[in-house]
């Protein structure tokens, strides 16, 4: 399946980034609401292991959720979760021992994927998820949560066309965005074409001549991954709906979040 093999590239590419990478870096605070460096790969790890276990078995799974909803429920954020998570299941593990143990699980959950049923269902925090949409989802948080690593060491990252996975998540959550908020999602929906890092073009929706959102593939993902406001791109964007979508896209799960405001996320 080549969205598992785009996953693995994906973490690949972050990992070669902190391959020399030593505790005080790992310490380092990211522009992601005073995430540290660790706090990522502890989330990356955290959920990379949960999606290996959800295909093994639901009960496996719903062990798991278990442990999180009883933490979140007793007023703990995802640092505080995961770090507890580590604690009582994994050793402590910190800095690099962390980093290590995530390198070392995220090509097994990629052979495990890539040899599964794509269309197979498998449980989640919402509701179920194909196989394939499970791997592409794993690829688009290392991504996102890769941005602000990338960012705060001031290193600007390789891309590839594997990113098309994260674009076309982005143009498929539309209506979600504004679902998710209470809102009826405007049509037409936008005219969508984005230019890859390869340079060939993509498109989704029927073309428009006022109701578009155009430019760059990576841009585009910066704003539905919420790692960029959408005034800090150079995406060109026409019309009142592609307008509303661009404000506040949201491709992830979740309760609503707000993209981050004007110039608060940057390469360093």
């Amino acid at each position: 399946m080549q969205e598992a093999k785009d996953f693995l590239e994906e973490c690949d590419t972050l990992a070669a980034l902190l391959n020399d990478a030593d505790d005080t870096t790992f310490a380092a605070v990211t522009q992601f609401k005073g995430w540290t460096i660790e706090d990522v790969i502890a989330h990356l790890y955290m959920w990379n292991v949960a999606a290996g276990a959800t295909l093994a078995s639901k009960d496996d799974f719903h062990a798991f959720m278990a442990f999180v909803m009883k933490r979140m429920s007793a007023g703990d954020g995802h640092p505080q979760v995961q770090r507890a998570w580590l604690d009582e299941f994994h050793g402590r593990l910190k800095g690099r021992a962390l980093f290590d143990a995530w390198r070392d699980f995220y090509p097994k959950l990629a052979e495990q994927y890539g040899g599964a049923d794509p269309d197979l269902r498998v449980a989640w925090v919402g509701p179920d998820m194909s196989v394939r949409a499970k791997i592409v989802a794993r690829q688009m948080e290392c991504w996102a949560h890769g941005q602000e690593v990338f960012d705060i060491l001031g290193a600007e990252r390789p891309e590839g066309d594997r990113i098309r996975n994260i674009a076309e998540l982005g143009v498929r959550t539309y209506g979600w965005t504004f679902r998710n908020r209470g809102e009826e999602p405007p049509q037409p929906k936008p005219f969508v074409q984005l230019t890859a890092p390869s340079g060939v073009q993509w498109e989704w929706n029927e073309r428009q001549a006022d109701n578009f959102v155009k430019g760059s593939a990576v841009e585009f993902s910066q704003v539905v991954t919420q790692t960029r406001n959408v005034a800090d791109t150079h995406l060109d964007v026409c019309g009142e709906n592609a307008t509303r979508w661009m404000a506040t896209a949201q491709c992830f799960a979740g309760a609503p979040e707000d993209p981050p405001a004007k110039g608060a996320r940057f390469r360093v």
